[in-house]
């Protein structure tokens, strides 16, 4: 596995790939993991959102973005995770967590955010982030959708 810290054009249509083959993500919610690429490919880390690819013979594996929480003066949002369906399982997402976590404790991060919901289909995601050492901080209720809470944990970098 190859891994690289910067978006190209190409990994547009890849990415997309990636999030529709979870069957985890909302149209819409795909639609803003897609803005993020955007808004990084035209200004780069000016845009506030970093990266880390993960390919496999240039073929793209699974990926990472976060950034800096606004107003904030070393908190960081895991934006987005995701990993080709095929491949879940196998390390790969826990390997880009770290990593991610990694570069942000080099940028002076000192507290990583990760939000989920509290749908059924989740209970995989939420056992991964507290294997992960995360903690759940907070449940806010009917946050997405009546019965559909936003889980958000921490994890102290």
């Amino acid at each position: 596995m190859e891994y690289r810290d910067y978006l190209k054009p190409s990994d547009y249509d890849e990415l997309e790939l990636i999030l529709k083959s979870s069957g985890y993500f909302y149209p819409e919610e795909i639609d803003i993991a897609l803005e993020l690429v955007e808004e990084n490919l035209k200004k780069g880390i000016d845009s506030g959102y970093y990266f880390i690819i993960a390919s496999d013979n240039e073929k793209v594996t699974g990926y990472s973005c976060y950034g800096p929480i606004p107003c904030t003066f070393n908190s960081w949002d895991i934006y987005w995770l995701a990993v080709d369906d095929q491949l879940r399982g196998q390390g790969l997402g826990a390997d880009l967590l770290e990593r991610s976590e990694k570069h942000i404790r080099e940028l002076g991060g000192r507290r990583s955010y990760i939000e989920t919901s509290s749908r059924d289909l989740y209970i995989p995601t939420r056992r991964f982030h507290e294997k992960m050492g995360y903690r759940l901080e907070t449940v806010q209720k009917d946050y997405y959708d009546d019965g559909d809470d936003k889980c958000l944990y921490v994890k102290v970098l």
